[in-house]
């Protein structure tokens, strides 16, 4: 079909047709374009991140004033690839009074200061992240029932070193068996330890190193982790488990991460609950920040070559070398033995790799 008659000029039909009769097709949802530029939300305000359940986060507004409130909250659609863990400081817009049936979103998170996380084993590169802002890790060990895990716990520790979060260490049920032989495999580490008995719980000393920090409390199950957390703050009401007689192993009771206020008579500070593991994958973890985790074994390290591996087999290492020449004692080699079976791990994963 032509526009144009036999002499090129404008065909009569279409005369007189012209812009304004160009029709657009209807919106019938009347709604604006779609676009990627988001509102600033300068009316946000800074929250922190409770605990989350189904999808719904408890944010902590106004911390410390006389307004301090708990908000119910979802995440905003553009974060819905972002994790919003406990801990996290989050800006919330809409409705954050606070009141019943009320609720906010999260647009952002506020930069952190420390994240720890973990993979399903040493050879996952998916890893999930367990707290955010946590300045302080508590691991906690039964010295038996069950068996205290000193390989469990130089994971923790690598985890935290990596994270830059300051390790301690309880260990509870010293009624049952003598913890001596188990802590002196941490011999050389600059590592606080707590001992726990049943009935002789050391809260006053274990609260007072909580103060003025964020700590994250970690732990196979069964180990006493919760009935701690419950001496700490009374009003976390954790739920409290039992090892099962035929398999040794802990029940799990906690079964999400919350953070709680700790109220002791020096000051506050923050409990982060987690729920007990029993692995503790590092499939995360840069190798060459594992070593910090062994600090007496770091400084003999200095001496080795450059890209020295400190497997059993690696040429001129000096940790090897020292260890044939007797210069370490029965614990150092103990932690020897414990590096080297992480770094192996993670040598076997490389070599898995496909490219490499």
């Amino acid at each position: 079909m032509s526009w144009l008659d036999d002499t090129g000029d404008l065909d009569d039909e279409f005369e007189d047709f012209d812009e304004s009769s160009i029709r657009a097709r209807p919106n019938p949802k009347a709604n604006r374009p779609r676009t990627k530029r988001r509102p600033a939300h300068d009316d946000a305000v800074i929250g922190r991140v409770l605990g989350v359940d189904r999808g719904r986060y408890t944010v902590l507004i106004d911390e410390d004033t006389d307004d301090e409130r708990t908000v119910s909250v979802t995440r905003a659609r553009e974060l819905r690839r972002n994790p919003i863990v406990t801990g996290d400081l989050a800006r919330v817009v809409g409705d954050v009074s606070g009141d019943e049936g009320t609720l906010g979103r999260i647009v952002g998170i506020v930069e952190r200061t420390s994240l720890l996380r973990r993979s399903a084993d040493d050879t996952d590169q998916v890893e999930r992240v367990i707290v955010a802002n946590a300045d302080q890790m508590l691991v906690v060990v039964a010295a038996a029932d069950p068996e205290p895990r000193a390989r469990l716990v130089d994971r923790y520790l690598v985890a935290a070193l990596d994270a830059g979060i300051r390790p301690l260490l309880v260990v509870t049920k010293t009624d049952l068996a003598d913890p001596t032989q188990f802590l002196s495999h941490f011999d050389g580490l600059d590592l606080r330890v707590f001992t726990s008995a049943r009935d002789e719980m050391p809260t006053e000393e274990i609260g007072a190193a909580l103060v003025g920090h964020t700590t994250v409390f970690v732990g196979h199950s069964g180990v006493g982790k919760s009935t701690l957390v419950n001496e700490l703050v009374p009003t976390a009401l954790r739920a409290t488990g039992h090892v099962n007689q035929v398999t040794g192993r802990g029940r799990h009771t906690s079964s999400s991460t919350v953070s709680l206020r700790y109220q002791g008579a020096e000051g506050n500070g923050w409990v982060i609950d987690t729920p007990g593991v029993r692995s503790f994958g590092l499939g995360h973890v840069d190798p060459a920040n594992i070593l910090a985790a062994f600090t007496e074994l770091a400084e003999i390290a200095e001496d080795c070559p450059r890209g020295c591996t400190h497997l059993a087999d690696a040429p001129d290492c000096a940790l090897i070398e020292a260890a044939e020449r007797g210069e370490l004692s029965e614990t150092a080699l103990a932690r020897l033995d414990s590096l080297q079976r992480l770094l192996q791990t993670f040598a076997d994963k490389a070599e898995q790799t496909p490219g490499r």
